[in-house]
């Protein structure tokens, strides 16, 4: 039987302080109508799986009405479900299950811009320039003697120009695909409106929202735009400190998301919220305060490499950034827009990824065996982590990426838009396998939108269910030796350890974590062993093995 989660921790208005979050992918995950898309129905149905997992939350990619332009991401009705994955009757019935069973429930939110297909934004392409209707989105006449180029040098994060023009010669912004017209964020209807949705899902049961591109929706519109130039480039460490970038982390889109928090703390408990904001350290932590969304993802984590001092690094300014927010830190590895972890770490550091999915997966040759037992190393300790922990679908299976998709089954945007100079996201989007056999690995009756591969079967659940030594099983162990163990925040290194491939903390309790992350063994502290990410025998740990202890100091 299921175990439910009700304990206290979890039902007061701080659950999501140290919770675990489970993303689900909804079109990837379970279908349950056999059509080869995953649905809320089939969500419902493996909620008891998730639940015996030992997650806290399941958080939900986009599931509205959309043309898949972009994965989902192109929303066209903000309040709705898409039909191919059920109906709002669905909505309701999956939000029930997972609170019967103690999950909480959190969606995406996509603020930064709609589908073309939105109504809105039909209408704004029927109306006139300058038009109500258009100054809900960005719409400005080109450059040249006939307005035939784009009114800005500003190029889409999937490549080309971020500006489409229409027949009647004036141009639209889209900082991604021309399919997603960005919303004007000055305009008083847009916040309205957006407000209005949150209060839809809240009033659904929604426990809290993921804020997809937080950093993006203010934007310097006044006229003359400015051309970028020198500070085009996108990376979060190149952005301007002062928030001065005409789009991307600008000091004005705080302002909303303050607006929002009053929106948030009309509901008991407060809805909660965590931004996907990709900017600099310093400026992370004004997303992440109780004024404003509460969490902010922190993505060095994820892009660190499995060196012990840049990880050190990277925990300690997590922690410092949460609590200067008054937040908690958040820890995340694989998520749907990067290669998953359990492949990224069996590649040689230094390795060239995207080269890698070009070359579909051939060179250099995966190490999957060790990349695996780096990712699991990985994710032990960031399980040991204070803070909340969001897990990728499947990664508690240690499913690799699929890199070897063929270019005509490939269906990110990513690919089409950069010319074929990037393979895109579709590898770490293939739906899960739930059985040994089937059509779909019992994934749906039929078959599936993206091609699993050969072999998927022998990494399923039911592959994996029982198997002491199994991804699977080893997730379940740590995650309920995580809730025995938690208690407060805190984290402290240790001083015994000067190894610099080992990294040693205690957190409260009597409680320690020590990760060997190098190619050699190391001494085992003494104290009772916990878990372990690899089998320990004698008084060393093997290399790139993290372990739980319990000591008496």
């Amino acid at each position: 039987m299921t175990p439910q989660h009700l304990d206290s921790a979890r039902d007061t208005t701080d659950w999501w302080r140290q919770a675990v979050v489970y993303q689900v992918y909804p079109r990837s995950f379970a279908d349950s109508d056999g059509d080869g898309i995953g649905d809320l129905p089939g969500i419902t149905s493996r909620l008891p799986y998730l639940a015996g997992l030992g997650v806290d939350a399941v958080w939900l990619s986009p599931f509205y009405p959309s043309e898949l332009a972009d994965g989902g991401y192109d929303v066209a009705d903000y309040r709705d479900v898409d039909p191919r994955l059920g109906t709002l009757d669905d909505f309701d019935a999956m939000v029930a299950e997972a609170h019967r069973l103690g999950l909480k429930v959190m969606v995406d939110i996509v603020p930064n811009h709609s589908s073309h297909q939105h109504q809105w934004f039909q209408e704004a392409v029927r109306a006139e320039p300058g038009s109500a209707a258009r100054e809900r989105y960005v719409f400005r006449e080109g450059k040249g003697e006939h307005g035939e180029l784009p009114p800005t040098d500003w190029i889409s994060c999937f490549g080309g120009p971020a500006w489409t023009r229409l027949p009647d010669g004036w141009w639209y912004l889209h900082l991604f695909a021309p399919e997603q017209p960005d919303f004007n964020w000055d305009n008083p209807e847009v916040r309205a409106d957006f407000r209005q949705t949150l209060r839809f899902w809240s009033d659904r049961g929604v426990d809290g929202f993921r804020v997809d591109v937080a950093h993006g929706l203010a934007k310097d519109l006044a006229a003359p735009l400015r051309d970028i130039g020198t500070i085009g480039n996108y990376r979060p460490e190149d952005l301007p400190e002062d928030g001065s970038h005409p789009f991307w982390d600008r000091d004005e889109v705080h302002d909303i998301f303050r607006d929002w928090r009053k929106v948030f703390n009309e509901y008991d408990p407060p809805r909660v919220a965590v931004a996907e904001a990709w900017v600099r350290n310093s400026r992370r932590t004004a997303y992440a305060t109780p004024q404003e969304l509460g969490q902010a993802f922190n993505f060095d984590f994820l892009k660190a490499s499995l060196d012990a001092a840049e990880l050190r690094a990277s925990i300690d300014t997590a922690l410092a950034d949460a609590r200067a927010a008054g937040a908690t830190a958040t820890w995340v590895l694989s998520n749907h827009d990067v290669i998953r972890h359990a492949s990224r770490y069996g590649l040689p550091d230094g390795r060239d990824e995207e080269a890698w999915l070009l070359s579909d997966g051939q060179e250099p040759v995966l190490d999957r065996e060790f990349g695996l037992r780096r990712a699991l190393a990985a994710t032990l300790l960031m399980l040991a982590l204070p803070g909340s922990a969001y897990v990728y679908q499947g990664e508690e299976l240690g499913l690799p990426e699929v890199a070897e998709l063929s270019r005509d089954s490939l269906q990110d945007p990513v690919w089409t838009r950069s010319g074929g100079a990037l393979k895109g996201r579709d590898g770490c989007r293939v739906p899960l396998p739930w059985r040994r056999e089937g059509s779909s690995y019992g994934f749906g009756s039929s078959g599936s939108w993206l091609p699993q591969p050969q072999g998927w079967g022998a990494l399923s659940v039911e592959a994996q269910e029982g198997v002491p030594s199994a991804p699977l099983e080893l997730y379940r162990r740590a995650l309920a030796t995580r809730r025995r163990l938690v208690g407060d925040e805190a984290l402290e290194w240790s001083g015994e350890t000067t190894d610099p491939g080992t990294l040693h903390f205690r957190r409260s309790g009597g409680w320690e974590c020590v990760a060997n992350l190098s190619d050699e063994p190391r001494p085992l502290p003494a104290g009772e062993l916990l878990l372990s990410s690899a089998p320990v025998t004698g008084d060393q740990m093997p290399p790139w093995t993290t372990v739980w202890l319990r000591t008496t100091r």
